[in-house]
C-alpha cells in the first residue's frame, strides 16, 4: 500500500515525497483513513512507528478547507513535553508547506508576547502543553469553542507527569461535536477510563502488543557494582562503534554530574533535563541533531516522541523504575527499520526493576559482565568516593557543627600563665583588706540585688525613700555586676580595689533618716490621709436611734 491509496490530496502527497517517504507504516495505514472519515481514533503502537504522521497528515488535508478566526483555533494538539510539542510543529511545517496554514506553539519558557500575537491573527493548528494552554485560557487570550479536532499525544506520559486533572479540564472547555484522537505507546487502566468517558465510539487501532520494543534493537544488560558504573559506561562507549548516543539517568542531578564526568574524560557530551531553560534545551537538541555533540546525557524528558533518526546506541545509566519508561528510552534508536543497540547498567539493587522490565517485554534480557571488572571496581570506587569526601569536608567547615566545636574548645582553653600570676599577686596583696571589708562589701552589694528582685516582684514591692534610692543607685553604678564569670579570688580582689579608692574614703558616711510622724505613703485608697474612726452610739444623732415602728 502507498500513500496514494490512503485518500490524501496532491499537495500532501507532494510534501511526503519531498520528505523521502514512499510507504506508510502499519499505524498510518489503519489510522489515516479513520481520521479522514471523521471518527474518533484510539491509536496504540510502539514508539518509532510513525504515530505523529498518522494524525498530522489527515489533519492537514482536512484543514485545507476553511479559515481560522482570531483567538479561535480550529484544531488543538496537546503533548506532555516542550520537545515533543516542538517536534510536532516541525512535522506540520514539513508536510504542510504547500498549504497556507497558520500554526502557533504554546510552551513554557517562552515569552507570552509572540504567542499572543499569533493567537490574535488566528491559527489553524494550535500545539501546546497543558500548563501553558490553561494559563492562556485563564488570561482570556484564547477561546476553545471552535475546536474541530482534538489530539492527545503520549497520553500515558501525561499520566506519569500528573497532567490528567489538567487534561480533564481541557476536555470540559471543548465543544461536544469535536473529533478526538488518542495516540500513545501504552494504555494504562487510568487512560482507558478517560477514553471511555470522552471518546465516542472510537476506532481502536493497535498494530502491535502494548509496550513492546522493536525487533531491530539489540538489548543487553551489564552487571556491575554501583561504584564502577562510570568506568563501565566509558568502556562501553570506547568498545562500540558509536555515531551518537543518548545516555539516560533517573535523576536530574545525576545528569549534570555524569555530563561533567564525561567532559572531563575527553568525550563530546552535553546535558538535557527539565530544569534547563527552554532556549538551552532547544539549542542542545539542535546541536545533537546536527552532529556537533556525540553523547547526550538526558533525563526522561528526552524519552518520549523525539525523532532523531541517526541515534545508534542507547545507554541506561540507571534502570528506570517504571518498566514503560524503558520501552520509550530504547525506542529512540532503531527507528524506521534501522538497527539499534541498547545497553543497561544493572547494579545489585536494580535487579527488581530489571525483572519488571522483562515481565513487561515478555522476554529475558541478556545479562553479561565485563572482563576485568574487579580492577574496574577499585578504580571506580576511588574516583567516586573522593569527591564525596571533599564535599563532606567542605560541609563540616561551613556548617554549624564546626563553629560550635571551635567555641567549645575556646571555652575550655587553659588561661595563660601571665594572667594566673597577676591574679595570684592581686589576691595576696589584698587578702587583709578583703577580710576586713567583706561585711561592708556584702552589705553594699545587697542593695542592687534587692532592687532587681523588687522589679520582678511586680506591684507588691515597696518603694525606698528618695534619698536612700539615689544613694543606692550611686553605689550600684560603681560596683561590678553581682553575677560574674570570674573566680571568687578575682572578685574579692576587685572589691578590695574599689573599697581602697580614695574617692570612696573621702565620701561622708550616710546618716540614718529620722522617723517621721507623718503616716507612711502607701498604695491604698487613702494615701497620706489620717485613718477614719467610726462614731460611737452616743455621738450618733437622735433620729438614727429612734426604733422603727
Amino acid at each position: 500500500m502507498t500513500f496514494e491509496d490512503l485518500g490524501l490530496g496532491d499537495k500532501v502527497l507532494k510534501a511526503i515525497a519531498d520528505a523521502g517517504y514512499t510507504t506508510p507504516t502499519p499505524i498510518q495505514e489503519k489510522a489515516i483513513p479513520q481520521v479522514l472519515m471523521g471518527k474518533d481514533v484510539l491509536g496504540i503502537a510502539q514508539t518509532g512507528t510513525g504515530k505523529t504522521a498518522s494524525f498530522t497528515l489527515p489533519m492537514i488535508e482536512i484543514l485545507g478547507q476553511g479559515r481560522a478566526k482570531a483567538r479561535m483555533p480550529r484544531t488543538l494538539i496537546v503533548s506532555p513535553t516542550r520537545e515533543l510539542a516542538a517536534q510536532i510543529a516541525e512535522n506540520f511545517e514539513i508536510y504542510g508547506k504547500y498549504h497556507k496554514l497558520n500554526m502557533a506553539l504554546l510552551i513554557g519558557g517562552v515569552s507570552f508576547d509572540e504567542q499572543f500575537k499569533k493567537l490574535d491573527r488566528g491559527v489553524d493548528v494550535l500545539i501546546a502543553t497543558p500548563g501553558r494552554l490553561l494559563d492562556c485560557f485563564e488570561r482570556g487570550k484564547i477561546l476553545l469553542s471552535g475546536i474541530e479536532i482534538f489530539v492527545v499525544d503520549e497520553a500515558d506520559r501525561m499520566l506519569d507527569m500528573g497532567f490528567i486533572p489538567d487534561l480533564e479540564k481541557i476536555f470540559g472547555m471543548l465543544p461536544f461535536t469535536r473529533q478526538t484522537l488518542f495516540f500513545s505507546a501504552t494504555m494504562p487502566p487510568e487512560i482507558q477510563k478517560i477514553t471511555e468517558k470522552y471518546l465516542f465510539n472510537p476506532a481502536r487501532v493497535e498494530v502491535a502488543r502494548q509496550a513492546t520494543a522493536a525487533e531491530s534493537i539489540t538489548q543487553e544488560a551489564i552487571k556491575c557494582d554501583r561504584m564502577a558504573k562510570r568506568e563501565v559506561l566509558r568502556r562501553l562507549i570506547n568498545d562500540n562503534d558509536i555515531k551518537n548516543a543518548i545516555i539516560f539517568c533517573n535523576r536530574k542531578r545525576d545528569v549534570d554530574i555524569l555530563g561533567r564526568s564525561l567532559k572531563k574524560h575527553g568525550f563530546s557530551a552535553d546535558t538535557l533535563h527539565g530544569d534547563m531553560d527552554q532556549g538551552s534545551r532547544t539549542k542542545t537538541l539542535e546541536r545533537f541533531k546536527a552532529g556537533e555533540i556525540r553523547l547526550l546525557v538526558a533525563s526522561d524528558v528526552a524519552a518520549r516522541g523525539l525523532d532523531i533518526p541517526d541515534v545508534s546506541h542507547i545507554f541506561n545509566f540507571d534502570v528506570p523504575t517504571h518498566p514503560e519508561d524503558y520501552v520509550h528510552r530504547i525506542g529512540r534508536t532503531g527507528r524506521a527499520g534501522k538497527l539499534g543497540h541498547a545497553y543497561t547498567i544493572v547494579c545489585p539493587d536494580d535487579r527488581k526493576y530489571l525483572k519488571g522490565v522483562e515481565e513487561l517485554l515478555g522476554k529475558t534480557i541478556k545479562l553479561v559482565e565485563l572482563d576485568g571488572l574487579a580492577a574496574t571496581k577499585e578504580a571506580g570506587s576511588d574516583e567516586d568516593e573522593q569527591p564525596r569526601e571533599e564535599r563532606s569536608s567542605r560541609g563540616r567547615r561551613r556548617g554549624g557543627q564546626g563553629r560550635s566545636r571551635r567555641r567549645s574548645e575556646e571555652k575550655t582553653e587553659p588561661r595563660s600563665e601571665a594572667k594566673e600570676e597577676t591574679k595570684v599577686e592581686a589576691t595576696a596583696e589584698n587578702a587583709d583588706d578583703n577580710t576586713k571589708n567583706q561585711d561592708d562589701a556584702d552589705g553594699e552589694s545587697a542593695a542592687p540585688r534587692g532592687r532587681r528582685r523588687g522589679r520582678r516582684g511586680g506591684r507588691g514591692r515597696r518603694r525606698a525613700p528618695d534619698d536612700q534610692t539615689s544613694a543606692t543607685k550611686a553605689e550600684s553604678s560603681d560596683e561590678a555586676p553581682t553575677k560574674s564569670d570570674k573566680p571568687a579570688s578575682v572578685q574579692k580582689a576587685d572589691k578590695s580595689d574599689r573599697d581602697n579608692n580614695p574617692k570612696r574614703e573621702n565620701r561622708p558616711a550616710r546618716k540614718p533618716k529620722a522617723k517621721s510622724d507623718q503616716p507612711r505613703r502607701g498604695r491604698g485608697r487613702n494615701d497620706g490621709e489620717p485613718e477614719k474612726v467610726k462614731p460611737t452610739r452616743d455621738e450618733l444623732p437622735a433620729f438614727l436611734l429612734r426604733p422603727v415602728e
